[in-house]
């Protein structure tokens, strides 16, 4: 009995011996398969923790857009209300503009129509000058006077005839005549004198229109120089107006694709 038990206890034990290996190759399987699992766990903790960064990093960007999406909302709000009232302005201008041509036009209308009376006026004063009867007057008296000296220059020759008579009533009408001549004379004066106040009336006259030309001349001047700085302020207004749309419309574009990405 004992020689029969004998060969199954060295079974047994080489059984529990290679049970025993069997386990610890196991548990050395076991031992790998741990590690393994605990570099993918701890790999798995890494990528975890940089999905986890991610998620903050573009929730902090989803927030920084929302923001910037606030602010270009309220930059187009204002753009548009400026681009509206720069529009008003200029509509404005526009219509200051127009009348200020229209005022300017009529302007240099009237102020042509003047210049060609001032014009026909100094041609009608040199015609009407000529024809003054003083000029004619003084020209007669000068006839006469040219005649009485001829007679004086007789009376001289006559002075020397020896009949007294004659010499006596020549000198009679000698005194006549300088009596005459000095009439004559002083009715010149007068009538020239008349005619100096004459010529310094046309000469005032002419120094009055001289100034309304230059007051007329001053005022095209300066509606000149209005209508220049509205048409250069036309012409800035148009141009902020531009940039202004452009602008807005950049603003609109970065809007729609900020809120394209957030819908996404």
């Amino acid at each position: 009995m004992a020689k029969q038990n004998s060969p199954s206890l060295v079974e047994v034990v080489k059984r529990v011996a290679e049970q025993q290996q069997s386990q610890v190759s196991d548990i050395e399987k076991s031992k790998t398969v741990l590690f393994q699992l605990q570099a993918k766990y701890q790999e798995l903790e890494k990528e975890i923790n940089s999905i986890l960064l991610e998620t903050k990093t573009t929730e902090r960007e989803i927030h920084l857009q929302d923001d910037a999406i606030e602010v270009t909302k309220y930059q187009c709000e204002n753009l548009e209300a400026q681009v509206r009232a720069l529009y008003s302005e200029n509509l404005k201008l526009r219509c200051d503009a127009d009348t200020v041509q229209e005022e300017f036009e009529m302007i240099l209308a009237r102020n042509n129509e003047y210049r060609e009376k001032i014009k026909d006026h100094k041609h009608l004063f040199w015609e009407m000058e000529s024809k003054l009867p003083v000029m004619i007057e003084l020209a007669e008296k000068k006839a006469v006077v040219e005649e009485l000296k001829a007679k004086k220059e007789e009376l001289i020759c006559d002075l020397q005839n020896p009949e007294g008579s004659v010499i006596k009533q020549e000198q009679e009408e000698i005194t006549l005549l300088k009596s005459e001549i000095t009439t004559l004379k002083d009715f010149i004066n007068k009538k020239r004198d008349l005619l100096e106040e004459e010529k310094k009336k046309h000469a005032k006259l002419r120094k009055e229109i001289e100034v309304q030309n230059k007051r007329y001349d001053a005022i095209l001047k300066r509606l000149h120089c209005q209508l220049n700085k509205v048409h250069s302020n036309k012409r800035q207004w148009h141009w902020n107006i531009q940039q202004l749309e452009k602008k807005a419309a950049e603003l609109r574009k970065c809007l729609g694709v900020a809120e394209l990405q957030n819908i996404m």
